[in-house]
C-alpha cells in the first residue's frame, strides 16, 4: 500500500550547490541552492528568482561559480541559505571561508568546497513553468584531496544532498554500482 503525501519539492536527493558571485564592490557573495542541475554536459540550470542578490550579480558580471557542498562545511553551506546577501553585505566574510578568483570567469572559487564549476552566464528565463539562470560550464576544478589517479573520487568529496521532505542534509559517500554496466546483466 502507498501513502499519499503533500506535494513538495519532491525529488531526493537534491544537490546542495554553492553559487558564488562578486558583488558590485568586489566582495564575495554565496548562496545555497538546492534547485539546480545540469541541463546538458556543459550547461547548468539554477531555479532562482531575480530577487536574489546572487542573480543580480550574475547578470551584472556575466559569470558565476557552482561548488558542491561537503559535509565538513555543513554549517557554512546552510548559513549561505538562511542569510540573504540583500540584507547582509558581508555574509561571506562572516562564514570564515576563503575565496580565490576563478581561472576563466569573473567569479570567485570558494576554496574549502572540493569541486567547482566555473560558468559563463547565458540567460535568465522567467515564464509560467519556472525561472532561472542558465550558464555554460567553462572550467571545472577539484581539490587534490578528492582526486585519485587523476579522477574525482566522490567518496572523498563527502558531498551533501538536501531532503525536501524533512529539510535534512545527507552525506553522499558510498559507491554502490557501475553506471552503464550493472544493467547489462538483464539485457539479452
Amino acid at each position: 500500500m502507498r501513502t499519499k503525501l503533500k506535494i513538495t519539492e519532491g525529488i531526493f536527493p537534491m544537490p546542495v550547490l554553492m553559487v558564488a558571485t562578486y558583488n558590485e564592490d568586489g566582495s564575495v557573495n554565496v548562496m545555497n541552492a538546492a534547485w539546480g542541475t545540469m541541463q546538458e554536459r556543459d550547461s547548468v540550470v539554477l531555479n532562482l528568482t531575480e530577487t536574489h542578490k546572487t542573480v543580480q550579480n550574475i547578470k551584472a558580471r556575466g559569470a558565476f561559480t557552482v561548488s558542491i557542498a561537503d559535509a565538513a562545511h555543513i554549517v557554512e553551506a546552510d548559513y549561505f541559505g538562511v542569510e540573504s546577501g540583500n540584507k547582509v553585505a558581508d555574509k561571506f566574510a562572516r562564514s570564515g571561508l576563503t575565496a580565490s578568483k576563478a581561472e576563466t570567469v569573473d567569479a570567485p572559487v570558494i576554496n574549502e568546497f572540493p569541486i567547482c564549476l566555473e560558468c559563463r552566464f547565458i540567460e535568465y528565463q522567467n515564464n509560467e513553468y519556472g525561472c532561472g539562470v542558465i550558464g555554460k560550464v567553462i572550467n571545472v576544478t577539484a581539490d587534490e584531496s578528492v582526486m585519485v589517479d587523476g579522477k574525482i573520487d566522490m567518496s572523498k568529496v563527502n558531498a551533501i544532498a538536501f531532503d525536501p521532505y524533512t529539510h535534512g542534509y545527507y552525506k553522499v559517500t558510498e559507491r554502490v554500482g557501475e553506471a552503464f554496466r550493472d544493467g547489462l546483466k538483464l539485457k539479452k
